[in-house]
């Protein structure tokens, strides 16, 4: 909220992100990425782009990140958290997706080290070396049957195919 005689550049706003749970059986698709000087795991996930929708940057994140292309099956759920990272607030809009292709050549994103598949119990033993605690609790909603249709999340967005 802004006060009297603050512009709108006064107005807090936290960052927005996307992330993807990527079945395969009992594996989820992860990201071992260097943060900081040390290795974390993830999910595929990055940052909204001004002007794309939610969809499309979780599509395109996994890809940029993974070198897997996957199709969107349904939206898990919305996660607020503070990162330990850098103090700031995240809002991370995570949905399920399956994998169609992969591409081996394609460049992985700055700082990610590589893509693999673990089983819940092998990114639960990762214990403080995921991201953050959203991740667990993205792949433990989709495990508890959290899925909602991806009409959910609209993008009226230029050039979106999100209805």
């Amino acid at each position: 909220m802004t006060t009297p005689g603050n512009s709108s550049q006064d107005v807090w706003r936290p960052h927005v992100t996307v992330a993807c749970v990527v079945t395969d059986g009992d594996r989820y698709l992860m990201v071992e990425e260097e943060i900081n000087g040390r290795i974390a795991y993830n999910q595929p996930a990055g940052h909204l782009d001004d002007l794309e929708g939610l969809q499309q940057a979780a599509v395109r994140e996994t890809r940029e990140e993974t070198g897997w292309t996957v199709a969107l099956t349904h939206f898990v759920g919305v996660h607020q958290w503070r990162s330990t990272e850098h103090g700031d607030v995240i809002v991370r809009f995570t949905f399920a997706a399956r994998p169609l292709t992969h591409d081996p050549q394609q460049p992985l994103d700055t700082g990610v080290r590589r893509a693999l598949w673990l089983t819940r119990g092998e990114i639960a033993a990762l214990g403080e070396r995921l991201r953050s605690p959203m991740v667990l609790m993205s792949i433990d909603d989709w495990l508890a049957g959290q899925r909602m249709p991806l009409s959910v999340v609209a993008s009226l967005m230029p050039g979106s195919t999100a209805s």
